[in-house]
């Protein structure tokens, strides 16, 4: 009997094994689905192109010619000569009007006027007006427009049928796809 019993669990054994092995062509999909990936064919890749604007900065610079007046200071003997005798007419003619008080103020203020008409007479004889060159520069901006890749339109054939998707590189002549096997019911 342990001979039975012992060929019997043998038996067991092999059945169990037949009966959970699949069939080789089945075994072959499994092997794929549990990988998940295969490749494809590309049949075409046209490239996605849009149309940016670039400003480019450009610096440009000129010349600017201004004229400069100088004036003399009051420290020039020439100014402060004359604003001296412009004083002293200005004080001289004040003094010829009003009385009392008034002519001290009429004085006073010929003197001033004098002296502001003499320092002006004297500034204009010997003011010089020279040349200064300036340079300005401003910045501007050249705009125009490029095309650039923004990705590709890929069109790929996998079991007889056409698929297509947009991917930011040209994948050359085949993509990786994954495949994804479920039950119809």
């Amino acid at each position: 009997m342990k001979v039975a019993q012992v060929s019997m669990a043998v038996m067991g054994l092999l059945l169990a094994g037949v009966a959970s092995a699949t069939p080789p062509h089945y075994a072959r999909h499994e092997r794929s689905a549990s990988a998940g990936y295969d490749y494809a064919p590309v049949t075409r890749v046209e490239p996605i192109v849009r149309q940016v604007r670039v400003e480019t900065p450009t610096r440009e610079c000129y010349d600017d010619v201004r004229y400069v007046e100088s004036r003399p200071h009051i420290s020039d003997p020439a100014v402060g000569g004359r604003t001296l005798v412009g004083a002293i007419i200005g004080g001289v003619v004040g003094h010829q009007f009003g009385s009392g008080r008034g002519r001290d103020a009429a004085t006073v203020a010929g003197a001033t006027i004098g002296a502001a008409v003499g320092y002006d007479a004297a500034a204009r004889r010997s003011a010089s007006v020279h040349e200064e060159i300036v340079q300005r520069c401003e910045t501007r901006y050249e705009k125009r427009y490029e095309e650039r890749v923004d990705g590709y339109r890929v069109t790929y054939e996998y079991h007889g049928r056409e698929y297509t998707t947009r991917l930011p590189y040209d994948p050359g002549e085949r993509i990786r796809v994954r495949v994804a096997v479920a039950v119809a019911e």
